[in-house]
């Protein structure tokens, strides 16, 4: 898939913070062949691709993974690493783009980030206000339900 210049890499959904420094979390998923070699997740972090941006090589993990109740994007009270891409290719690679990701009161902040944002400059951290986030999270999961292209998991079985 050729990938475009990270200044190109946007989504239609709102791309500013809001008075508060809160962005705006959007998630999209490319359904695979023919598009693409494999279905994954796009997340759009006011507007901006953040997987493409952070590491050109990667592609998001597919939506199973990723946006499952209780999966790694699904805040805590304990901050954890999450695994949201890993490297193009034929096997993913070993090399994986993570965030951190914690709760703190009604805010779900992500750290450990580099990418540029639309200035130029680089973001490290992102917050987000919690209803916006698991709303947009729950939505990404249940549309990616609707489709053939993803698998349902097997009962007592995390889904690969």
């Amino acid at each position: 898939m050729p990938r475009r210049p990270p200044r190109a890499l946007r989504a239609t959904a709102p791309d500013r913070r809001d008075d508060s420094g809160t962005s705006t979390l959007f998630i999209g998923a490319c359904p695979g062949s023919p598009v693409c070699a494999a279905v994954h997740t796009y997340l759009f972090v006011d507007g901006l691709d953040v997987v493409a941006r952070s590491d050109s090589r990667m592609v998001g993990l597919a939506p199973w993974r990723l946006l499952r109740p209780g999966g790694p994007l699904h805040p805590t009270d304990m901050p954890r690493l999450a695994a949201v891409a890993a490297e193009v290719g034929p096997d993913p690679g070993p090399d994986r783009l993570t965030v951190r990701v914690r709760l703190r009161g009604e805010t779900v902040i992500w750290s450990d980030l580099m990418y540029p944002g639309p200035d130029g400059t680089t973001v490290e951290e992102v917050r987000f206000h919690l209803e916006q986030y698991l709303g947009e999270i729950e939505r990404a999961y249940a549309a990616s339900q609707d489709h053939p292209w993803c698998p349902a998991p097997e009962v007592g079985r995390e889904p690969t």
